[in-house]
């Protein structure tokens, strides 16, 4: 039996994969992309030079969404080259940007594809947008990151690691908005620890919403080990975007990785 780590995506059976429904973003994205969140970009994107140690002009965000950390970067004078598949998510970045007449080159691609031979100092990857396929393909992400740093540059990847998971597994938790909407989501672990199972419930105005997906989950040496594997020498880990270790107190897995 084939192990879950290198089992054949729904994509290569030709079947859509969860990620290339756009109606998945249609309906989660007011929960998914609150005002808060954007705010808190702000502040993420402020720490990335000190994550690094070094300044940075050329960035690729890669699976940007609705540009909540492309925008903030290109304020700061960053070029910013911001990747995804999903049209609906990159028409709401635009949108933000051209309100704001930000110069941010838009890309609509499959992560899996895009590459650039370096063409950038900084690369981020943040907000779980990884392990979406099974190791060789999450490995062919990593190498394309690398193939697109110039020598030096960084890489900077955000997830929910493994531990943190194991440490407050919650089976199922409800939200109502303010607008009388209810979100229910239910989570399993499968495949021995090595990925999650989602369901998600829109329930609004007597209709209900679902969506069912799986992510990988990475421990922190595990994706230290998949960045060395695809090229990096140089990865350090942090417990969230402010630096803090990554051990018992850990918020995010943020692996900080550099092309020598």
């Amino acid at each position: 039996m084939s192990s879950p780590r290198n089992k054949t995506t729904d994509s290569a059976l030709g079947r859509p994969e969860w990620f290339e429904d756009e109606r998945f973003w249609e309906s989660t994205y007011p929960f998914i992309f609150p005002k808060e969140r954007f705010a808190a970009a702000e502040a993420e994107v402020a720490e990335l030079a000190k994550l690094t140690g070094s300044p940075f002009r050329q960035v690729l965000d890669l699976c940007c969404g609705p540009g909540r950390h492309s925008i903030p970067l290109a304020r700061q004078g960053a070029r910013v080259t911001a990747v995804d598949r999903s049209p609906f998510l990159l028409d709401k970045a635009r949108s933000r940007a051209e309100s704001e007449k930000l110069g941010i080159e838009w890309v609509e691609q499959d992560m899996r594809l895009f590459v650039r031979p370096e063409a950038f100092d900084l690369a981020i990857n943040l907000f779980t947008s990884f392990g979406y396929f099974g190791d060789e393909e999450d490995l062919t992400v990593l190498r394309n990151v690398f193939c697109s740093l110039t020598p030096g540059g960084f890489f900077i990847i955000d997830v929910l690691g493994k531990e943190i998971i194991a440490r407050g597994f919650a089976p199922s938790a409800v939200e109502q908005r303010a607008d009388g909407s209810i979100w229910v989501q239910t989570r399993e672990i499968i495949d021995d620890w090595y990925r999650i199972r989602s369901r998600w419930f829109l329930i609004r105005d007597d209709k209900v919403t679902e969506a069912a997906f799986d992510t990988a989950l990475y421990s922190g040496r595990e994706l230290a080990n998949l960045l060395k594997q695809a090229g990096f020498d140089n990865v350090k880990l942090f417990g969230s975007l402010q630096g803090i270790p990554y051990d018992l107190q850990a918020q995010r897995l943020v692996a900080v990785a550099q092309k020598q």
